[in-house]
């Protein structure tokens, strides 16, 4: 049984910084793509930035200069390192994984069970 599981999330004050971490556990023969996603209340859920397995980056306009994405490929773990955040970024925020699945034999997409950031004006 494959599981994402994420820490890190909080409340801080505006122009703070917090680290979110995600950490796939279970039979893993593989991972492509990591990232991370957030849903803002009354909003749909929305790429944050992503990490291609060979380190290759990807991020919303929205966070471009502030948040930073790293993954460990030993340790099956996804960083997503936020500064300067504004209230604007309140969300849930979920990790999301391309895991191979060894009885499909193709990569299936995982999430984790999410985790608030809140950031006060």
């Amino acid at each position: 049984q494959v599981r994402l599981v994420e820490s890190g999330g909080g409340l801080v004050q505006a122009g703070g910084s917090l680290r979110l971490s995600c950490a796939a556990s279970g039979s893993i023969f593989g991972i492509n793509a990591m990232g991370w996603y957030r849903q803002a209340p009354g909003k749909q859920r929305e790429l944050v930035a992503a990490i291609t397995s060979g380190g290759s980056t990807n991020y919303a306009d929205s966070v471009k200069g502030r948040f930073t994405i790293s993954r460990d490929n030993v340790k099956n773990t996804v960083y997503l390192q936020m500064n300067s955040l504004k209230p604007e970024d309140t969300a849930v925020y979920y990790c999301n994984a391309d895991i191979f699945n060894r009885h499909s034999g193709r990569y299936l997409a995982y999430w984790g069970q999410g985790t608030q950031v809140t950031v006060s004006s």
